[in-house]
């Protein structure tokens, strides 16, 4: 039998957990409708503070996952992964606990009306916070700690989380929350009732209380030393995110909810605090360089806010586009403009695989620019600066993403590695485990295919591929030159089996047909009945047959040691990514020495494949 108050009693009520603000709700709704003069008030300010309790976290989430800010003042380089997102999933749940039992406390005292300020208040507040609520937090905290059936019980769940994040403060049993909310009302409770309290003093002392608690549980720290050596004795008054990471490493010391002074009176001051973090503050604990790097780019608008840095539930799930999004729309239109004008490469998340890091730089480009002429230099430029500065750090390969490699932008990365000839980072496009991907998709049995995109270095690498396994292939292409070229490349004796088509009428009677080239509904209708779509064409086709099957964009498995993956690769499932990603992620392992730019070696397809699986990447 679990111990009384370890489990929310609504766990399994899903998303209609909310419902239980109905109530909030109702009363708001009903003083509005039939009273002349509303006395419950206090209803709308709960449910306000309560929206605002949970924008204080995801906000400070947001910014502590952006490592583009916060990558020198990085405590732990470790990322939160799938596991620990789950575990934390319904870490809003105090928040829902405090409302309601300020409900309760709240309907006792719907007789006070309260100022908007009261400065008189707010001192008064302060004082019963270090006075009552520091003091007593610290007892039982210490308390939680030393006696084993409660920490086993009750405390251990805040600190199974193996990186703390500002989300992981909701990760505790429904008692710790409750304790919390009694160390929290007190300040404002007792100077309510003394008759000094307002409203200005109850949201800036939740406001600050959530804030002081972000801190402590950042992954970077937030409080810059130069403080502490002008003014020496604010290091007794106010904890820093260092000061609270060493409670989690050291769980016998560092008790404080806010005032390290009072672990300073009860003898549990760590001695390494100040130290740690004045390391952090001055770098010295950056972590380590990321050994490969893919390159990405954001697709459009909606799919921004899939960034690994934004909600971090919603993207540890493949992208969908949801209603919730619709008010972020105008941010990321002005983010949008704004990356345009000025920007450059950053990170945006990373995972370990074999002891050695990994890392995602996005270049903050949307997929319609990169067909707009005039955005040409600009985004070389981009990518370019993206990787010089891997060459400068130290990173050994950075792959391309689909279209920060496309041929018409810079050849397949070919116009960097001509440009700078001394670079020590290998550039790879990954298309030859694309292309791998692609051909091991297709059924052995097949003697046909109908090829669209035929002359793109993809559709140039399977045609030749599959001409040697004696499968007929029709090229569509206008292009007799650039058909007779590729065509030239192939063994004379397999030659014969490279067809030059120039509608998609000739496709008919074909039911495997590998898109490289946007379908247009119409172009798709040629495809007999029974038809599988295999592709490689950015954006996806649409599934406009119901008669017809669809494949996914080429993908592979990332192999199960992979460690801190905790974001999808736009529609990708989890674990998943794009086979130029795992192409760059298998040129790193097998410690290949050359550039993989430009076109296809048509012999390494096999080769790369077969590294693949030997390194523990699967197909999907």
């Amino acid at each position: 039998m679990v111990a009384p108050l370890s489990t929310w009693p609504w766990e399994n009520l899903g998303n209609f957990k909310y419902l239980l603000y109905g109530p909030l709700v109702a009363q708001v709704i009903y003083s509005r409708m039939h009273e002349d003069a509303p006395k419950m008030e206090w209803c709308l300010h709960i449910l306000a503070i309560c929206a605002l309790r949970l924008y204080i976290y995801l906000l400070w989430c947001i910014y502590g996952r952006m490592y583009f800010f916060t990558k020198r003042r990085l405590i732990d380089g470790k990322t939160v992964d799938f596991k620990q997102i789950d575990s934390e999933w319904n870490w809003e749940n105090f928040i829902i606990l405090h409302g309601l039992v300020a409900s309760v406390a709240c309907y006792s005292l719907s007789y006070i009306n309260l100022p908007l300020w009261n400065l008189k208040g707010i001192v008064c507040a302060l004082i019963f916070h270090v006075g009552v609520s520091e003091p007593l937090y610290y007892f039982i905290h210490k308390k939680l700690h030393s006696n084993q059936y409660l920490f086993t019980h009750y405390h251990s769940l805040h600190h199974s989380s193996p990186v703390q994040e500002c989300l992981t403060a909701g990760h505790a049993t429904p008692l710790e929350h409750l304790i919390l909310g009694v160390v929290m009302g007190i300040p404002m409770l007792a100077t309510c009732l003394i008759g000094l309290g307002s409203l200005g003093m109850i949201y800036g002392y939740v406001f600050i209380f959530d804030c002081l608690r972000v801190v402590g549980l950042s992954k970077s720290e937030l409080v810059p030393c130069k403080i502490f050596e002008i003014l020496p004795f604010l290091r007794y008054v106010i904890y820093t995110t260092s000061y609270h990471n060493l409670h989690r490493k050291e769980m016998n010391t560092n008790f404080c909810l806010f005032m390290p002074i009072f672990d300073a009176l009860g003898n549990t001051l760590n001695p390494k605090s100040w130290e740690f973090h004045k390391k952090i503050c001055s770098g010295l604990n950056d972590n380590k360089v990321p050994d490969f790097v893919f390159l990405c780019h954001c697709v459009d608008l909606t799919s921004s806010l899939h960034s690994p840095f934004f909600i971090r539930t919603f993207v540890s799930l493949p992208f969908k586009a949801r209603w919730f999004l619709l008010p972020y729309f105008p941010t990321a239109f002005v983010v949008l403009v704004s990356l345009w004008i000025k920007s450059r490469p950053f990170i945006v998340t990373g995972y370990t695989l074999r002891n050695r890091l990994h890392q995602s730089w996005c270049v903050p480009r949307y997929g319609f620019q990169y067909f707009l002429p005039f955005a040409k230099d600009g985004i070389n430029s981009q990518i370019e600066d993206g990787i010089l500065e891997a060459d400068k750090s130290g990173v050994k390969v950075i792959s391309l993403a689909a279209l920060n490699k496309n041929e018409a932008l810079n050849g397949g990365g070919t116009l960097f590695v001509n440009k700078h000839p001394d670079l020590r980072v290998r550039v790879v496009h990954g298309n030859t485990l694309t292309a791998a991907v692609i051909l091991n998709e297709i059924p052995k049995d097949v003697q046909e295919v109908f090829l669209s995109g035929a002359t793109s270095k993809l559709g140039r690498a399977i045609a030749l591929y599959l001409c040697r396994k004696k499968v007929r292939v029709m090229m569509l292409t206008q292009s007799k030159d650039r058909f007779k070229t590729i065509q030239m490349e192939a063994p004379d004796e397999y030659q014969s089996y490279l067809i030059q088509v120039t509608k998609y009428q000739a496709g008919q009677n074909c039911k495997t047909w590998i898109a490289g080239k946007w379908l247009t509904p119409r172009q798709q209708g040629w495809a007999p009945a029974g038809t599988h779509f295999h592709q490689f064409v950015v954006p996806m086709i649409m599934s406009f047959r119901r008669d017809c099957t669809y494949g996914k964009l080429a993908a592979m498995k990332l192999p199960e040691d992979v460690e801190g993956l905790g974001t999808c690769e736009y529609t990708m499932p989890r674990g998943v990514v794009h086979a130029c990603h795992a192409g760059g992620v298998v040129h790193f392992l097998e410690g290949y020495k050359h550039h993989e730019v430009g076109t296809i070696d048509v012999d390494k397809i096999d080769v790369v494949w077969e590294a693949a699986l030997k390194h523990g990447l699967r197909p999907v």
